[in-house]
Order: structure tokens, then sequence, then C-alpha cells
């Protein structure tokens, strides 16, 4: 794989990243850039482990991977979008502080849901003549980019939306979630 297709398939491996990240950046208030880079190093070191996962798991068994993965993104992404639909239908509390931040494990659980698709990817890689290491490297700064920029977008509309902005943020990792079912589906 040359460095283009290298460079097209981590900006395609950080669409996910930077939907949900949209989505986490408009519950937030008025979330700051450090904030934004935090949830970015997150979701950018947990993308690039998981294609050196699948990279691994492809050198010893793919086709068991392979079968279950899209399944498993699914349930964490609708699991964690319902939560979130339903944080924002019970709507705001008038005694509820704004939230500035997101807890750690949550923007793990969702990084690792958004990234399953990186570990097929590592997985299909480990058939293929490349540096699985590079491709990882630039998987993950694609991401870090991309969710750090998704953050700071979410800014913008959180303000807009109010209490539905995180509505809206389940509603987007739902709808993830069944686009990367689907598109595991036979």
């Amino acid at each position: 794989m040359n460095i283009s297709a290298t460079l097209i398939l981590a900006l395609g491996m950080s669409m996910d990243a930077f939907a949900a990240a949209v989505g986490k950046g408009a519950a937030l208030h008025k979330p700051r850039f450090s904030e934004a880079l935090r949830t970015g190093l997150i979701f950018g070191v947990i993308e690039a482990i998981t294609p050196l996962i699948g990279w691994g798991l492809g050198q010893l068994a793919s086709q068991y991977v392979v079968r279950w993965d899209h399944w498993i993104a699914f349930i964490l992404l609708a699991f964690l979008g319902g939560r979130m639909v339903l944080e924002g239908l019970r709507g705001a509390k008038v005694d509820c502080p704004p939230v500035y931040r997101h807890g750690f494990w949550l923007l793990v659980m969702t990084a690792i849901a958004t990234s399953l698709d990186a570990m097929a990817i590592g997985v299909s890689l480990a058939f293929l003549q490349v540096n699985i290491i590079q491709t990882a490297l630039m998987i993950g700064s694609a991401t870090l980019v991309m969710s750090t920029t998704g953050i700071m977008i979410g800014r913008f509309i959180g303000p807009m939306l109010g209490k539905r902005a995180e509505i809206l943020g389940g509603v987007v990792l739902i709808g993830i979630g069944c686009n990367i079912l689907y598109s595991g589906l036979p």
C-alpha cells in the first residue's frame, strides 16, 4: 500500500470517531480546546492500537474476528447512544450543573466502539504487505485531528440545539452502529 492509499484509509477510519466527537462536543457546555485535545488523544490512541490488535488476530484467526466485529461495535454504540438519548430526554434538571467534561471511561468505551472497524481493517492488512506500525500511526493521527476538530465543531452546534444535542449525539452513535452492522452483514 502506498502513502496516499494509507492516508485515505486513515481518513476513512477516523470518520466514525469524528461523528461521535461532534455529538460529544455538542453535549458539553462550551468545551475548551484542552478537552477537545484530551478526547482526540483518547480516540487517536485507541484507533491506533486497534489495527495492531486486528493485525495480530489476523495472523492467528481472522475468520472469527471478522465474523463478530460488526455485532460488537453495533451493541456498544447502540448502548452508548441509547444512554445519551435517554439522558437528553430526561431534560435539564434545574439543580444539575452543566457538563464540562466527559468521563474517561465513557470516552474509552466510545472510542473502542468506533474503532472496531479499524480492528477489522487490521485483520485484512495482515494478509497484505504493509508496514502495520506506519499504517496504525497514520490512522491514530488522523483520528486525533478529526476527533479534536469534531469536539470543537460540537461546541458551536451544542448551544444551538440545547439539551437536544445530547439526543442528537446519541442518535448519531446509534446510526454509526447500524451502519457498521449493515456493512458487516453478508
